[in-house]
């Protein structure tokens, strides 16, 4: 849901929204009539010294620290006059210092801060800053020094940096933004926005990611520039030999992150940033979702739907219109007369319900959210000291200042009386912020900011992501040992820590359903792997071809979930017809067969910073053609899938990488490292699975725990070599898994042309409710003689399609199939 006012009113800034500062600054500005501003750089080096894992090196006027933060990741700071600020950031769950082994050395021309896999150079005589490899191979160097503009209207300064660009160099990564994946040649801005019904290059939109990979000759690192304020990044599109970062505000800082795989680059901004918590295992099912479903008939309706239809669901959402009048935490009771009856009916008959909150608290002295707030000063004021108010959905609303812990930990107990009701998750919208007319908060809005006092300036792209915190600490309290569940629209980096995401108010169209494929795939790389989007389109009218295509790349979205406005015609998997509702069916039950696969990715996500939607790009980065390839992914590190984009599409060219693959519906086998002509029926889409892979699978259930599941199906798709595979079980609901209470198991196979080896291993505390297992095989290139478990011969069996399988305890040791 989104306002649905034209975006051009949502344009307020104080200062010209221009594409380039240096347009701003280098003429005189006839808005502001400010003189022309001349650009500072840093001078020669004339010195530095050194605390711990940090070294600061001056010109004699200003400052640089260069920070060990580990053997692959250091950081610079930029304190024009000297003096830096206090140390924080909201992005960086990176708390312990460590000591990490490095030293400085110095030549004729260069000081060097070296660790075993990095060196930062800093070149004497103009302050240059590069890095480079063991071998001494550069990845990222400065193409200038450096260099601020003191900011006359509002103080601090505009801070630039500057990088060379190599003329084969590449770069992903920025989060939500609609475009192709290879950023190289465009110039885009961090500034989270209510983007309604955006287009393909429309820029910004709801995220602010500070955080590229760049490619190069094969090797990857990233740039993580870690400020608020509104930010740019120009990728060679100014000058074809630079790319440059830059900010009205804040600090200079900004993290390098060593490779050379895209995979370790990832890896390690979660390092800094942190993982998704595991989320419900509900949560990853499908989800039903519509501005609005009410009265309570409606939606109970709704579920009697997809029960009689058999077709899978574990989430109904309830948009605004279940508000009195648009007031978060509270209830119309015309259109909901005892919703804690409706919610407890849902419940017994597997529906979790989601509702949606949002930031802005309806002006009304009757309303006890708004008395709370206002009694205790909790809601954002004006430089004049007048209190932030705005119009949106309750009409005059004024907004909590998230950025105080105090209204953080309020914001989380306001949540009690829905959790009470039965509400299972929260879905925090509107939190850009959005404000109808202007767009945003004016820039003079005051912010506590931890104690580090700053204007909306430096809040704005922060401010959803604070919201959502509170939401889920606080939800984290009510619901006790029980796992929350969030989403949010505006994220900063780190949200990943609170939320999911999705994608924000899209369209109907083809364009779009290719726009959400690239979207996500780039939010995945960029740290927030738990994201979606409106499958369907959320504005605008898809035929049932459009649906069910998108349905088919929903089921491969780590967050499923349908979402229309209320205009648009229905968008339940039923409501274009028996024949297209037969398909969606099938693939929603895919996804739920899938379903321990995918929270075994989930896991891979939390535990090792694993990102679960995987372009091409991560995976085959030496293959300079496979750079640009942007309709194959994997969804973790086995299944591929290359969505269907076109309206009448029969076949499409998929590329699989380097190894072996099977098609998912029919087994047939394909050699990776080429391209092949797919055929694409309706009722199918390109799906592979990888050789070597074993894919654990649910059988079918109407929900999440329908019931319990004696035995688990595993499918071993042979090739040889060796290959691992994991399989990851706990409770599903708690954070008992952060006290060891979970199994992660690793299943290693090991093959020839004549022979199958796996051996099991696990490491955690958790018993799964499975007794044993169903081994089947699939493309063993020899007759099978004799199968050997833990030195016992036992018997293969076939299914109904006559393929083999073999029961197995769940804890055996070694399978050998001769």
């Amino acid at each position: 849901m989104a306002d649905s006012t034209r975006k051009e009113d949502f344009a307020n800034d104080l200062l010209p929204d221009t594409e380039s500062l240096e347009e701003m600054h280098h003429v005189n500005n006839p808005v502001l009539d400010l003189p022309r501003i001349e650009k500072q750089y840093l001078a020669k080096v004339q010195g530095y010294i050194q605390e711990r894992n940090s070294f600061f090196f001056t010109d004699g006027r200003s400052k640089v620290e260069v920070k060990v933060f580990s053997e692959e990741i250091i950081r610079i700071r930029l304190a024009p006059e000297g003096v830096f600020l206090e140390d924080f950031s909201y992005a960086v769950s990176f708390k312990e210092e460590v000591f990490v082994n490095c030293e400085v050395t110095e030549d004729e021309a260069y000081f060097r801060v070296k660790t075993s896999a990095v060196t930062c150079s800093i070149k004497k005589d103009n302050f240059f800053i590069s890095f480079s490899e063991e071998d001494d191979t550069v990845l990222n160097s400065d193409h200038a020094a450096m260099h601020w503009e003191e900011n006359v209207d509002y103080g601090g300064y505009y801070v630039y940096c500057s990088k060379e660009a190599k003329s084969d160099e590449v770069f992903y990564g920025l989060g939500d933004k609609a475009s192709n994946l290879n950023l190289r040649g465009r110039r885009v801005k961090n500034w989270n926005s209510d983007t309604y019904s955006y287009a393909f290059n429309q820029d910004p939109l709801y995220k602010t990611i500070p955080f590229y990979i760049g490619v190069t000759e094969g090797k990857a690192y990233g740039i993580f520039f870690d400020n608020t304020f509104k930010t740019y990044f120009d990728f060679a599109s100014e000058h074809p030999n630079q790319t440059s970062f830059w900010s009205e505000g804040g600090e200079l800082k900004y993290y390098y992150i060593h490779g050379p795989q895209m995979m370790d680059v990832v890896k390690r901004y979660h390092s800094l940033t942190g993982t998704h918590y595991m989320p419900p295992m509900w949560a990853i099912g499908y989800h039903q979702c519509r501005w609005s479903y009410y009265p309570e008939n409606k939606v109970r309706e709704t579920a009697y739907e997809f029960r009689k239809r058999e077709i899978p669901c574990d989430a109904i959402y309830l948009d605004i219109d279940y508000m009195d009048g648009y007031r978060c935490f509270t209830w119309n009771k015309r259109y909901f007369p005892d919703p804690k009856k409706m919610i407890a009916d849902l419940n017994a008959n597997g529906f979790k319900t989601v509702v949606m909150i949002d930031p802005g608290i309806k002006v009304d002295e009757n309303y006890w959210v708004f008395k709370q707030g206002q009694e205790n000063n909790y809601f954002c004021r004006r430089g004049d000291d007048y209190f932030m108010e705005g119009f949106v959905w309750p009409g005059r609303c004024q907004f909590p200042d998230y950025t105080n812990p105090e209204v953080r930990t309020w914001w989380g107990t306001l949540y009690k009386g829905l959790v009470d009701d039965g509400v299972a998750g929260f879905w925090n919208d509107m939190n850009e912020p959005a404000v109808f007319g202007r767009g945003t908060f004016p820039d003079d809005v005051r912010h506590q900011f931890e104690g580090h006092r700053g204007s909306h300036r430096k809040a704005h792209n922060i401010y959803g992501m604070q919201m959502v915190r509170a939401t889920y600490d606080g939800l984290k309290k009510l619901y006790k040992n029980k796992r929350p569940f969030t989403i949010t629209r505006a994220a900063y980096a780190g949200t990943q820590r609170y939320s999911s995401v999705w994608t924000g108010d899209n369209i109907a169209t083809w364009e779009h359903l290719r726009i959400g494929t690239l979207q996500l795939q780039r939010l995945s790389v960029s740290g927030l792997s738990f994201c979606g989007t409106d499958i369907g389109g959320f504005t605008g009218e898809p035929d049932g071809e459009l649906y069910t295509r998108w349905m088919q790349f929903g089921v491969f979205s780590p967050f499923m979930r349908v979402h229309s406005a209320g205009d648009t015609r229905d968008r339940e998997p039923w409501s274009f017809g028996p024949d297209w509702e037969q398909i969606c069916k099938k693939f929603i039950e895919l996804r739920y067969k899938l379903l321990p696969y995918i929270y075994t990715c989930f896991w891979m996500q939390h535990r090792y910073g694993e990102p679960i939607l995987r372009p091409i790009s991560l995976l085959e980065q030496h293959i300079a053609k496979n750079l640009q390839r942007e309709e194959e992914f994997t969804f973790g590190h086995q299944l591929l899938v290359s969505p269907v984009l076109h309206p009448g599409q029969l076949n499409k060219v998929v590329y699989l990488p380097e190894g072996s693959w099977y098609y998912y519906f029919d087994h047939t086998p394909y050699a990776g490292g080429q391209e092949h002509t797919i055929d694409t029926p309706m009722d199918e889409m390109p799906f592979f699975v990888r050789g070597g892979s074993i894919i654990p699978e649910f059988p079918v259930m109407q929900f999440t725990g329908e019931r319990k599941i004696e035995s688990l199906k595993m499918t071993f798709y042979f090739a040889e070599g060796q290959h691992e595979s994991h399989l990851y079980s706990d409770h599903g609901e708690t954070f008992a898994y952060e006290q060891g209470v979970y199994v992660e198991k690793n299943f290693i196979a090991e093959s020839t042309q004549n022979t199958v080896q796996i051996v099991q291993g696990e490491q955690g505390l958790y018993t799964p409710y499975y007794s044993d297992f169903n081994l089947y095989l699939v493309g063993l290139p020899f007759d099978m003689k004799q199968v050997i478990v833990d030195g016992m011969k036992v018997n293969v069996s076939k299914d109904e399609d006559g393929l083999s399988f073999i029961k197995l305890e769940r804890d055996f040791k070694k399978v050998i199939i001769q």
